[in-house]
This record gives structure tokens, sequence and C-alpha cells, in this order.
């Protein structure tokens, strides 16, 4: 099993003792502290927490943008045995609501500017009894019998008392709630080798002691905790901020000295669409870690002087296929792992019979180190049961392998979207818009970027597409809906295509249509 020594809490300890004075976590334009201040903090937060109540088992909710309290709240949580549940900033209303209430959160830590959101709510969530709000006053109501308290209130008296023998590799370390699904966001359960996992298969002079990743990617979501995870691991420092800027990205890795970055297909295409500049490869930067590839990924490489590895994973499975810095095809996303967790690979047809080389089947995973796959979904035995069949998860991606042992990903075989490096379920989409006053029936569908990303197709069936006002629908659905889940593409169908024995709607046939003419698109004047 992974040793402990690698997981956040005890990695901060010993950098701590170790380097006392290497800046540990970094904000752009913001604050910083060093690893001694890091762990000094990291103990103050949970002392803080014990005296709130908050102990093993707990369940705590962050809501939080990118910013310090973030990792804090994180690294306190962990010492005491806590479990962690980031919610997407983003999220309000129903959305909101549902992450709560199924996690069964018993406390939340919350930006002020998320406050309102939560109040809204509130009413609905009878096992919430403590609201700590960072840089804000406590002057919210909450229906019910939650404590509202400033952070300074909530540190007040605490101290680093190092009395906490902190977490362990299959302790579960937080649910991560994911959209993969037809159905409602499922929360994942996942233990610290889990959270570790996604970038512990990174090149071993990725980074060195002292020196720089930039991240952008949000702690709410593995992909930001497992890159602070294994920067902390290795000593190094931290760098991000709060949402990327293609604009301000080469600006900012210049500023702090960063080594090694990280980026997402999208970004990474974002970035290559930039008009070339005579400085570009004039940076601090020898590597990036990005998942997928760009067609361009060789000249991206060259222009920006640096090197590329990329991987396949997902919030339960972390990354069982990845690539060193040879990359290998563009294409592809990677081989099986052959370190730790020693992942087995398979992909098969329906009946979970694995096919040949060259074929198409869903991949699905299993390691040595069970720790490093999630435990299942919280109060879901039967979508447990279903994904773990046969003792394999089954990952819900479909893909090819080649001769040499390369993953092409094929296409999704659920009914999921992916925008901006946000998994977003139709389902829940879907759930919102039908509300709508002049819906029959609405059917979401992702149509696929240049950028290698999804765009949200809100397919609308009304009784008189004649009159029905895309615009208005739209704007109706941005008062209700996370940004990054509102439709950019919206038309008005007078009946759906459907299935002839269930009724049900061939989202199959939408896609192969795709946008058209009729089409409505948010982003033209």
């Amino acid at each position: 099993m992974l040793d402990e020594v690698h997981l956040p809490p005890h990695a901060v300890a010993r950098w701590a003792a170790e380097t006392p004075g290497t800046v540990a976590l970094q904000e752009v334009g913001g604050r910083s502290l060093t690893y001694a201040e890091l762990h000094e903090a990291a103990l103050t937060w949970a002392d803080a927490f014990e005296r709130h109540d908050v102990t093993v088992g707990a369940h705590v909710a962050t809501f939080l943008p990118s910013r310090v309290e973030a990792q804090l709240a994180m690294l306190g949580l962990a010492w005491v045995g806590a479990v962690e549940v980031p919610i997407n900033a983003a999220h309000r209303g129903e959305l909101l609501r549902q992450a709560l209430e199924r996690s069964e959160s018993t406390a939340v830590v919350v930006d002020a500017s998320l406050v309102g959101a939560l109040v809204e709510v509130s009413a609905h969530l009878p096992l919430l009894r403590l609201v700590v709000v960072v840089d804000g006053d406590a002057s919210a109501t909450v229906p019910g019998r939650a404590e509202v308290v400033t952070l300074d209130a909530f540190l007040d008296g605490a101290g680093p008392e190092p009395r906490h023998r902190g977490p362990v590799a299959d302790d579960v370390a937080a649910l991560l709630f994911t959209s993969g699904t037809t159905g409602p966001s499922k929360a994942v359960i996942a233990p610290w080798g889990l959270i570790f996992s996604i970038w512990s298969w990174i090149p071993d002079d990725a980074i060195a002691p002292g020196e720089g990743l930039y991240c952008s990617l949000p702690m709410f979501h593995n992909s930001g905790r497992s890159g602070f995870t294994n920067c902390v691991d290795r000593g190094g420092r931290f760098v991000f901020r709060e949402k990327f800027s293609v604009t301000n990205f080469w600006d900012d890795v210049r500023a702090t000295d960063c080594r090694i970055a990280a980026l997402v297909g999208p970004l990474t295409s974002l970035l290559w669409s930039a008009p070339p500049q005579p400085d570009d490869a004039d940076n601090p930067l020898r590597g990036v870690i990005l998942g997928p590839m760009i067609p361009a990924m060789a000249e991206f490489e060259e222009r920006f002087g640096v090197r590329a590895a990329t991987c396949y994973g997902q919030t339960e499975s972390g990354c069982p296929i990845t690539t060193g810095w040879d990359h290998g095809p563009w294409a592809n996303c990677g081989n099986t792992r052959t370190t730790w967790p020693f992942n087995e690979v398979r992909l098969v047809d329906d009946d979970d019979v694995e096919v040949p080389v060259g074929e198409i089947g869903e991949m699905v995973v299993r390691a040595d180190d069970r720790c490093a796959l999630n435990l299942g979904y919280h109060n879901d035995p039967e979508a447990t049961a279903e994904a773990w069949r046969g003792g394999w998860f089954h990952t819900g991606d479909l893909f090819r392998r080649d001769a040499e042992g390369w993953h092409y990903f094929v296409d999704r075989a659920r009914d999921s979207i992916r925008r901006r490096g946000e998994n977003i379920s139709s389902f829940e989409v879907e759930a919102v818009l039908n509300a709508h006053p002049d819906a029959v029936e609405v059917a979401v569908i992702g149509v696929r970027t240049e950028h290698g990303d999804d765009e949200v197709f809100a397919a609308v069936q009304v009784a008189d597409p004649a009159s029905f006002d895309p615009l208005a629908f739209h704007s109706w659905a941005a008062e209700r809906l996370p940004r990054f889940m509102v439709p950019r593409y919206v038309e008005a169908f007078a009946e759906l295509p459907r299935n002839r024995t269930t009724s049900r709607v061939l989202k199959a046939d939408l896609r192969a249509r795709g946008v058209a003419d009729t089409t409505w698109d948010a982003t033209t004047p």
C-alpha cells in the first residue's frame, strides 16, 4: 500500500521540518505560505475543527473558489480524519442543494461571495449545523440550528497542536461529485490513495524541491487536488490562480518562475491558437502535463520549448494509462502504467469479454493497490455494483489499442458532456430546462468543438417552434444553471427523434445531425 508519507498532511510536515523557509503555496498576485507556515496553519485549522465538534468521519463541504483557504481546509480536515465534500463554486439552487443533501454534510466552509447561494438552499438541509464564512461577516441567517461564524471566530483560540496521527492511504479523503452518467451526479468515495494517484505518474524529473508547478485547475476537482498533493510530496511550490487565462498564462509562468504547468486539452488548444510571439520559447517551463494532446503537439512543444506528457483518467479510476515525455502519437492517451499502483487495463465488449487489438471496447480497470481506485458511490449500492461488476471498474469510455499498446479514445459509452474541463450530466441540465414553461421536453447533447471538448446543445420540443424565442430560453437557463452548463446552442423542434418502442429520445440522431442552419448560437451576435 502507498506509504502515508506521500499524503499532503505528512508531506507538508516533512518539508516544514527539512526546508521550512521554502514557499509551498503561492497565489498569483496574492498570498504565499512557506512550508512551515502552511504546516502551522493546517494544524491550527485542525484544532479549530475539533473545537467545533468536527471529528473523525464527519462530512464537511467546502464551497470555495481557488484560494489559499481551499488548501488549508483540505489539510485541516485531513489531520482530524474528517471527509471533505468539495462543491463546485459555480453550483447554485437545486444542484447545490442536492450535493449537500446527498453528501450528508454537517458543516460548510464557504466563501463570502457564495453565502447567498448557500442561504437559498439551507432550509432544506436539516443536517447542517456549522457554517464558516471566509472573508465575510456572520450576519447571514441560515434556517435551522446551524451556527454561522466568521473565519476569525472559527480560528479564535485554536493553535497548531500536533496531536493528530493524520491519514493513511486507504482512509476516505473526500466525496467527489462526478457527472458522467444520464442520472444525477454521484458522490465518489475517494480514499487518499486515489487523490494521490491522479498525478503520481508524472515523470520523476518534472519538478524538484523548491520548483514551481503552475496550476489553474480548481481544488473542487481531483485534478487540482492531486496536483497540489503531488507537488507538496516532491517539496515543490504550488502556484495557482483562480481561473485559467490565455492572456495571462505566459506572463504568470515567467513572473513566478515555474518549471512545469498543468493543462487540459482545450486549454492547450487555446494557447496554441494564440498569435505567435517572438519570445514564445523564452519561458522557464521545461514541461507541461496535459490531456488529451492536440494534433499540433509536436509543433506546440517546439514553439514553446517544452516537453509534454499525457494521460487518461477519471475521478473514479485515477490515471491507468499514461505516457512519459516520449508520448508517442498525438492522438493516443497513453499505455498501461507499469509503476504504482500497478493497474490492469482491459478493453471489453458488452459481455465484458476482452476485444482483440485494434477493435473498440469499453475500458475497465483494476489495480494491485486498491486504495488507488474509488471505493464506490456514497449511499448508492446499485450504481457501485454496476460500475464494479466482475471486480473491474467500468469507465464508460470506449477505446481501441494498437499493437504497441497505445490507447486511443473513441467515444463515451455513457451520456456525458465535457466542457472546458468540467464533466456535465445531461440529465441534470435537462432536469432544469424541462421546467421552462414553453418546453414539452428538452434533450441535451454535447457537440464537439475544434478545441477537442464539447459545447452544450439543447434540443427543445415545443408546441409551436415558430413562436419559440431561443434568446429568452437561454437567458432563463442562465439564471438557473452554473455558467459552464448553460447551452451554447438552442433549437426548437416540433417533435424530437424518438425510439418507436419506448418513445425515448434518440440522442445519437441528434448528435449525428449536429448544429444546423436553424440552430441558435449564443456566441453569434
